[in-house]
């Protein structure tokens, strides 16, 4: 089983890879990390939103979906450790989506197992997947029972 991360946009900007590779240098299956880039759509708005969300869900099959949105639900790191643990429990590998500059639409949404807050704030693209490494770094060490993460 797998962790693999949907992303609308380029690749990781280079303020962003070295922070990234210190959490994945670290990261043990099923844990692991893989990154997938969604090209952004030449269009605006909806119809941007429309293509990109279209793009996303072809990439899905039956993986457990996590979609990241400020709008979600917001879970401590515990939780998280849960929430992707028990899908690979089961043997089902778990996609996390983070959308484009417009978000994604109504179909992913509904396609998500679960809608995932890392705050209420709105944070630039590049800084969630930052955020997400170490929050995923962080969720192996709890199910792990290691000391990385304070009570």
């Amino acid at each position: 089983m797998a962790l693999r991360v949907l992303m609308v946009g380029r690749k990781h900007e280079d303020w962003v890879v070295d922070g990234i590779r210190r959490y994945e240098k670290r990261l043990k299956k099923p844990f692991d990390l893989s990154w997938v880039s969604i090209p952004h759509s030449a269009r605006e708005n909806d119809a941007a939103r429309r293509e990109e969300s279209e793009r996303l869900l072809g990439k899905l099959g039956s993986d457990y979906v996590i979609l990241l949105d400020e709008r979600g639900k917001a879970i401590t790191s515990p939780q998280l450790s849960k929430t992707l643990q028990k899908p690979l429990d089961n043997s089902r590998n778990v996609t996390l989506i983070i959308g484009g500059a417009y978000g994604v639409d109504q179909s992913v949404h509904d396609r998500a197992d679960f809608v995932w807050s890392l705050s209420p704030l709105v944070f630039p693209h590049q800084l969630v997947r930052l955020i997400l490494a170490e929050q995923v770094y962080r969720a192996q060490e709890i199910a792990a029972g290691r000391p990385y993460h304070h009570e």
